[in-house]
């Protein structure tokens, strides 16, 4: 591992790193926001993904996290959103590729050496993170944004027991019934739509439920809700009867303006989780 860069930060330390992944095949950059109390032992982790476009400074920069954190005294981790360099597959799309990894393992070429997200935030990552850093393993939880929110809810119904509760910014709810999603899916997993249904965060409750805490929220103004589609999810959690707060926010949109907003909400509502 390499360190890239390290800033006092609300008392604790902003991290950037470097290592070379064993999921992806790529040397892979994350954030690590490490708070004072790290100094003393280790700390509750809270994960945050990114969203189409984005690398890990996007929120680490914009989110406006730290401070929040660091008053509860929980570590943030910012991964990447896919593999880059020389030799990974790209698309001139914006939603395709380097930058739009949607945290799955890619099955088809020539996404399929590279693209495994879902192994690098499930187990790769994790792995470096506890051995190398004063984190706790078993105080975890996780949000995201848009593409990241998806990646947070399906992580978190995927595997069971890791995460104590889960949040979303915006979230893809029903990426199989959206053009953020279709388009995706289809080029990382193939034609087979069966092998979609788990990285649909919509289906997966209706499927297999979701036995900790929930905090969605999504702006009335944001442009891109009939990708989002938070209809498909409210639907299916009321469905199963999960334990979730679903809000819409008034005049709100996509943007980090947004997300900065509602942070402090967020990170209460993990710190809460965490410390129980």
């Amino acid at each position: 591992m390499q360190t890239l860069s390290e800033n006092a930060c609300f008392g604790g330390v902003q991290g950037v790193y470097r290592h070379a992944s064993q999921a992806t095949g790529t040397d892979m950059t994350f954030g690590l926001f490490l708070p004072a109390e790290a100094k003393d032992g280790p700390v509750p982790v809270l994960w945050y993904l990114s969203g189409l476009t984005c690398t890990h400074e996007n929120a680490m920069v914009k989110a406006g996290a730290q401070g929040w954190a660091a008053e509860q005294g929980i570590a943030l981790v910012f991964p990447d959103t896919s593999p880059r360099g020389e030799g990974v597959a790209d698309d001139a799309a914006y939603d395709l590729g380097q930058g739009a990894g949607f945290y799955v393992n890619a099955t088809q070429a020539p996404w399929a050496p590279h693209f495994r997200m879902w192994d690098y935030v499930a187990d790769d990552l994790p792995g470096l993170l506890f051995n190398e850093f004063a984190l706790d393993a078993d105080r975890q939880a996780i949000t995201g944004h848009s593409m990241g929110g998806h990646g947070a809810l399906t992580l978190a119904m995927g595997l069971p027991g890791r995460f104590r509760s889960v949040s979303a910014f915006a979230p893809i709810c029903n990426p199989t019934g959206a053009d953020w999603g279709r388009k995706q899916l289809g080029a990382y997993l193939g034609d087979d739509e069966s092998t979609w249904a788990r990285h649909d965060a919509s289906l997966m409750m209706r499927a297999v439920g979701l036995d900790i805490p929930l905090l969605c929220d999504t702006g009335t103004k944001d442009q891109f809700l009939d990708n989002l589609r938070p209809e498909t999810l409210a639907h299916a959690v009321m469905t199963r009867r999960a334990q979730a707060t679903l809000r819409l926010q008034p005049g709100y949109d996509h943007s980090y303006f947004f997300v900065s907003t509602f942070m402090e909400d967020h990170v209460t509502f993990h710190a809460e989780a965490l410390y129980s």
